[in-house]
């Protein structure tokens, strides 16, 4: 390496450039970066030229077409030395090469972000910078951070690097940037600071290894202890150790080694190089390599370390520690025995302080000690929680990569599961409504519901063959299509409008109840005025009506009210929402959300905007019962919004594409090929001929 201190890496006064700094995420670091220590000159994204990327209290940063521009344009004093490359894989080389072609004399060294850069190319990296005296850090590295001089490159640190990094007297060395901050935060619950974060990277070729690294945090004056974590795949740690000792008095490290979990499952962590690949790059090989070189066995916080020659002797090489929580103990341990002074009084006691509790009705079954209490939460979460807590119903997933993933069925080789329940004990005790509910939001119904959601189902079927999806298959059949080519045909005669209203209803009655004072939409509910709600929605629809009127246009009707087949009555009623209403007053239980939609019939015929009883027709049934079955899901955030819409929607779709198998065989059998087709002689033309 060039570098001959940790200081080379990265200090007070260096000046810092950015590649790609328009994309999402080198914006948000730089941005960040910027407030906390100033040190970007300036960035370069292709066709980019001339924009600002603005600093919130700062100057804005500048934006450049190429590296080259870049340099030009800035005066000798204001040129990077330092270039963080945050291009995609494909464009790193071409990135990296330009700033060695016009950096050269200047830049002292590159950080790359980029993960999943292949090794050919991190080869010729290496070879083109080393020819150019310029060192490199990556790929796939977070950055740095100087908590002496208040400076860093990259995310490390995140948001708020101040939170984490406290100036003191450690050195973290990592594999993974995120790793960095967390044992920060721990060592400062010891009252230990950090000198340097330093996140290594873990792709498949490192260019900047731990050797490296450690040869000069040992070199530095300010690191007393070093920190690692590390990951399984590579022999970098075999390298390290072998050079640490030949060293005079290495600094004494506490080491964390992850990834032994993970290897008994034939499992890898998500960094590209975290793949074990023969002796000694295991996660257990090299555990046993530190041991050894330590001489002392993993910390035990249980054990009382007695202080001797020989224990002085082994924690000044280091020890290991099992799990990250162990950090702060150990560290304590190191400094007490070796005559380390700690940097300050710890100020953060390092203990459990959940701020969500939700033992889901097990908190009874465990033991008093392990049932916590929410603690308080800090600056700046405090805020975000309460804006979290706002949102009253509805999950907010944590997207990932699902491609040979799901939570919906598994599949072991022997037994398939859905939501973790196998197929045999659902065909054992189960029913085809109550499974299929089960695949669909992953808990499985008392009785009643589930008698609730066959009727659903039953009354899906079919509403006679001039529906629009019955249509659809009978014209697919008279094509001489197959079942399953006739009962798609179904399903895409199903929409918003025909079908659909059951979808628009969840989200309709989510928009008046979201924040309503309803435990159970099937029970009784003291504290809910379900007039006062009915009152105000009719007021709020009479308002919208006149003023659509008013200004010439249509207005949004509720969805589910009336129905074109059942409306002259002074009271209407679709037959099928009254054998759920019936099977309701059977069992003496009730439905909120279809009780409010009665109600609601009711008050605008009182109120003249209709001229009898609208009818709450079957989507408006589906709709309230699959919403009673969700509340409780969707107020514990166990679903997503868009999910309790859509089973309701999906009810009516199951109901339908089965009803559509026996219109096709009933067409199939008794209906001549073509007979769907409209004879000429019936056909209108709304066009002149012009030929």
């Amino acid at each position: 390496m060039r570098a001959k201190n940790l200081s080379d890496l990265l200090k007070a006064g260096d000046r810092v450039a950015v590649s790609n700094i328009t994309g999402r995420e080198a914006t948000g670091v730089s941005v960040a970066s910027q407030q906390f220590c100033g040190n970007i000159v300036g960035g370069w994204a292709l066709g980019k030229g001339g924009q600002k990327i603005e600093v919130p209290g700062k100057d804005p940063i500048p934006v450049f077409s190429t590296v080259e521009e870049l340099m030009k344009s800035l005066d000798e004093d204001k040129r990077p030395n330092k270039m963080i490359v945050y291009s995609p894989p494909m464009a790193v080389y071409g990135d990296v090469k330009e700033i060695v072609q016009h950096g050269k004399g200047t830049v002292e060294t590159i950080f790359v972000i980029t993960e999943h850069v292949s090794i050919e190319v991190t080869a010729k990296i290496a070879e083109m910078c080393t020819q150019a005296n310029i060192d490199v850090v990556g790929c796939n590295s977070l950055g740095i951070i100087n908590a002496h001089d208040k400076v860093r490159v990259g995310a490390v640190g995140g948001d708020s690097p101040a939170e984490s990094f406290a100036k003191g007297s450690s050195t973290i060395i990592s594999n993974s940037g995120n790793m960095v901050n967390t044992m920060a935060s721990y060592l400062i619950s010891a009252g230990l600071g950090t000198a340097y974060g330093v996140s290594t990277g873990k792709d498949t070729l490192i260019l900047s290894s731990l050797k490296d690294i450690l040869k000069l945090a040992n070199e530095d004056e300010a690191s007393k202890l070093i920190v690692l974590y590390i990951e399984p795949g590579g022999l970098y740690e075999k390298e390290a150790i072998e050079i640490l000792k030949t060293m005079n008095s290495p600094k004494p490290m506490i080491t964390y080694i992850t990834g032994d979990v993970l290897q008994s499952s034939n499992l890898s962590l998500g960094h590209a190089g975290a793949v074990v690949e023969g002796e000694g790059t295991s996660a257990s090989a090299k555990m046993r390599m530190f041991d050894e070189y330590f001489g002392i066995q993993p910390f035990d916080p249980e054990k009382k370390y007695r202080k001797s020659s020989e224990l002085v002797t082994q924690l000044k090489r280091g020890i290991r520690i099992r799990t990250l929580h162990h950090l702060p103990a150990a560290a304590k341990l190191v400094c007490d025995r070796l005559g380390i002074v700690r940097d300050f009084r710890p100020t953060k006691p390092l203990s459990l302080n959940p701020w969500f509790v939700d033992y889901k009705g097990a908190g009874k079954q465990l033991l008093s000690k392990l049932v916590l209490d929410p603690g308080p939460i800090p600056v700046p979460y405090k805020s975000q929680a309460k804006m979290i807590e706002k949102v009253s119903l509805g999950a907010n997933y944590s997207r990932r990569n699902m491609r040979n993933s799901s939570y919906a069925s598994s599949n072991d080789g022997k037994h398939t599961r859905l939501f973790g329940r196998m197929v045999e004990n659902e065909m054992r005790t189960g029913s085809f409504v109550s499974s299929v509910f089960l695949s669909w939001t992953g808990w499985s119904c008392p009785d009643y519901q589930v008698n609730l959601l066959e009727k659903c189902l039953i009354a899906s079927l079919s509403n006679g063959p001039g529906t629009i999806s019955a249509q659809g298959v009978k014209l697919s059949t008279s094509a001489g299509n197959a079942p399953n080519t006739a009962m798609i045909a179904s399903l895409a005669c199903i929409g918003d409008v025909h079908g659909g209203n059951g979808r628009k209803a969840v989200e309709y009655l989510l928009g008046i109840f979201k924040d309503a004072p309803i435990d159970d939409p099937f029970g009784e509910n003291p504290g809910l005025d379900l007039q006062k709600f009915a009152d105000n929605e009719v007021e709020l629809f009479a308002q919208r009506r006149m003023a659509a009127k008013d200004a010439g246009i249509d207005y949004k009707r509720i969805p589910c009210l009336g129905h074109p087949v059942f409306k002259n009555d002074p009271v209407n009623y679709d037959p099928r929402e009254r054998v759920i209403s019936e099977y309701l007053e059977q069992k003496g239980i009730g439905n909120i959300f279809l009780e409010f939609y009665h109600m609601m019939a009711h008050k605008l015929k009182e109120r003249g905007i209709a001229r009898n009883v609208w009818a709450v027709n079957l989507d408006g049934a589906i709709a309230s019962v699959v919403l009673g079955i969700c509340w409780k899901a969707l107020r514990e955030k166990r679903i997503t919004v868009r999910r309790a819409c859509d089973v309701a929607f999906m009810i009516f779709a199951l109901g339908r594409v089965a009803g559509a198998g026996g219109e096709f065989l009933d067409h199939q059998d008794m209906g001549s090929p073509m007979d769907m087709r409209i004879p000429v002689s019936e056909c209108v033309s709304l066009t002149r001929p012009v030929d």
